[in-house]
């Protein structure tokens, strides 16, 4: 089994998946913000900023996914931007059950991205917040977009470990083996 998921890991059909899935997933964001007018809060730029590190590295997985250093950099990457992203948007579901049971909160005004990176400043009208953290006015089976960002991105992480552990298994090039 996990001789198949190595070998789709060196696929390019399988890393562009992960990029156009991504490119929809925050052109749909975008959609919502510019679209419906629903401004996204900082926790929403900082989810939107992992889905961001996922595409990425889907970029980097689609440019040479026969190199093993870059595939791994890419599976890491991956996993390290998903992951991140379920903590801020599994936050953001805290607040919003916070604010459903009558409770208070407020969040940051400003992104807190690091010097080096500072996507805020560099592209203010994809990730600058201009809205309120806990807004529940879009739902989708009964679900805020925090949950589907969540959920997305546990698929994302999901994927991404299953193919990084893959990666320690060694495929053979005897054509007579399965």
């Amino acid at each position: 089994m996990l001789h198949y998921f190595k070998r789709l890991s060196t696929k390019r059909w399988g890393w562009a998946l992960v990029v156009l899935s991504c490119l929809m997933l925050l052109g749909t964001a975008l959609y919502f913000q510019y679209g419906l007018n629903m401004q996204p809060c900082i926790k929403c730029i900082y989810v939107r900023s992992a889905f961001t590190g996922v595409l990425l590295a889907g970029i980097i997985g689609l440019i040479a996914p026969a190199n093993t250093l870059l595939r791994v950099v890419a599976l890491l990457g991956m996993l390290a931007a998903a992951l991140f992203g379920v903590m801020q948007a599994n936050e953001l579901l805290e607040i919003e059950k916070l604010l459903a049971e009558g409770g208070f909160f407020s969040c940051a005004l400003f992104a807190d991205f690091p010097k080096w990176m500072p996507l805020d400043k560099w592209l203010p009208s994809v990730f600058e917040p201009t809205g309120s953290c806990g807004d529940t006015s879009w739902l989708f089976l009964g679900q805020s977009m925090a949950f589907w960002s969540a959920f997305s991105l546990c698929i994302y992480a999901a994927i991404a470990a299953v193919l990084l552990l893959s990666q320690l298994v060694r495929l053979s090039s005897n054509p007579y083996r399965g």
